[in-house]
Order: C-alpha cells, then sequence, then structure tokens
C-alpha cells in the first residue's frame, strides 16, 4: 500500500535524498506503511532542526480472535475450546492474552496451528474467546512512529517533542534549546498535509 503523500526537504539539497532513504527503511522496518497516509519532513541543518509530520489512515481496528481462528468445543466428554489458527501471524499475541485469562496450565499446544483451552463451561467460554483483543494497533503505534522519527533524526539532536493527537502525528527535535516557533511551524506543515484543514496542538 502506497503512502500518498512522502515528502521529504533539507536546505542541502543532497541530503533529502539520503534522508528520504533512511525514513523508507524505517517504515519497512517497523511495519508502518499501511499505517500511515501522508509524510513530510524538513531538515535545516544550519538551525539544527529536524521537522516530521504525520497523518494516519483511519480504520486501524483492534485485532480479535475471530479474525484469525476459529474457536469452537473440543471433543465430546473434554471441558476445552479448541481454537483452530488460520494466520499464525497472531499466534504470540493469542498464547499470552489465553495465558493472561486462564492461566498456562490451562492452555495447551498439541498442534502448531492448534490451541487448546481447559475450561468447565465451553460452550459459554468459546463466544468470549472469539472476542478477545490480542493487539491494539493505536496501543502500539505512538512508540513505534517515535521510533522512525529517532531513527531519521540526525545524530545529537536529542532536544525532542512529539504529539500523537488522533490520526496527526508531530515530531519535531534539535541539538540546542526548543523554540516554540519551531513546534508552531511543524503544526502549520501538518495542517499543509491536510489541505488546511487545521491539526491542533495537543502535546
Amino acid at each position: 500500500m502506497a503512502l500518498e503523500t512522502f515528502v521529504v526537504e533539507s536546505t542541502i539539497s543532497e541530503e533529502a535524498e539520503h534522508y528520504k532513504q533512511i525514513v523508507s527503511d524505517g517504515l519497512t522496518d517497523l511495519v508502518l506503511v499501511r499505517s500511515i497516509d501522508k509524510i513530510k519532513v524538513v531538515i535545516t541543518p544550519e538551525e539544527t532542526l529536524f521537522q516530521m509530520v504525520i497523518v494516519l489512515r483511519g480504520g486501524l481496528a483492534p485485532i480479535k480472535i475471530s479474525d484469525f481462528a476459529q474457536a469452537g468445543v473440543g471433543t465430546f466428554g473434554e471441558s476445552e475450546v479448541v481454537i483452530d489458527i488460520e494466520n499464525e501471524a497472531y499466534l504470540p499475541q493469542l498464547l499470552v492474552a489465553l495465558w493472561a485469562k486462564y492461566g498456562r496450565i490451562n492452555v495447551h499446544q498439541p498442534e502448531r496451528k492448534t490451541v487448546s483451552v481447559s475450561c468447565e463451561y465451553p460452550l459459554k467460554e468459546v463466544p468470549l474467546i472469539e472476542e478477545m483483543v490480542v493487539e491494539d494497533p493505536q496501543r502500539t503505534l505512538q512508540s513505534r512512529l517515535i521510533d522512525l522519527a529517532i531513527r531519521a533524526t540526525p545524530e545529537g539532536f536529542r532536544v525532542r517533542y512529539h504529539s500523537l493527537n488522533g490520526n496527526h502525528f508531530i515530531f519535531v527535535a534539535t541539538e540546542d534549546i526548543m523554540k516554540k516557533e519551531w513546534i508552531e511551524q511543524a503544526h502549520k506543515m501538518l495542517d499543509e498535509l491536510l489541505g488546511g484543514e487545521p491539526s491542533g496542538s495537543s502535546s
């Protein structure tokens, strides 16, 4: 899924492509491409200033067990729920969620794509298990966005500001004392990226 907008600018033009590659590699490494709609980065070396603004795609719904597996009652006479996994990508999160709710002693993995949960009333537990959330993309997104920004920031730019307000992310970094006007500039950059729609100024 391609980004709608991906702009990297620098007052030293030959640096722009270098930084764009760093950001591009970070998007791939942190699996952020599907989460981001627009991104703009401006590097101003003479002011030791780095600014990044991002517009996220909407609709990153939490991942439930029913999204990647089917749950049903186990063999007749067995007090268990059997979960048949269709997508193994979420298997680690599935196990952690089940251990937290039912205890490790009651969670078994007889086969690679099968997990069973021992419980007293399997019929009652099947719909509850299917609705269990194993991953909330919004919860982990902010830390990955900050990681992306820090990877792209020039070395030594350790004075940082960031905000995630809904689907809008702003990051500003410098070697020097942070200036309020730089943060305001970043908010204006975001407004331009949104086509003039005000972004707000949450910190």
